[in-house]
């Protein structure tokens, strides 16, 4: 079960809900890319990155295990 409460925000999501892999994204990791993503994409919402996040997940078979922080931002910033 997701320990971290969702919104009913439409976009409300989690690091858990993108980060599904046991050696994956930490709380404090995911708010640090979100962070360097934000300062690099100043005129996307933080919604939008997310969104993006969501599809570098998808094109990788549904998760981002394997992937190092570094390639999830830059494979976010392409589709930014």
């Amino acid at each position: 079960e997701n320990s971290v409460e969702k919104t009913s925000a439409p976009f409300a999501i989690s690091s858990s809900d993108i980060f599904e892999c046991p050696y994956a994204l930490n709380l404090s990791s995911f708010t640090k890319l979100i962070k360097k993503l934000q300062e690099r994409h100043p005129e996307a919402s933080r919604d939008k990155i997310v969104e993006a996040l969501q599809q570098v997940r998808e094109n990788n078979r549904g998760m981002l295990c394997g992937l190092s922080i570094s390639t999830i931002e830059e494979r976010t910033s392409a589709i930014l």
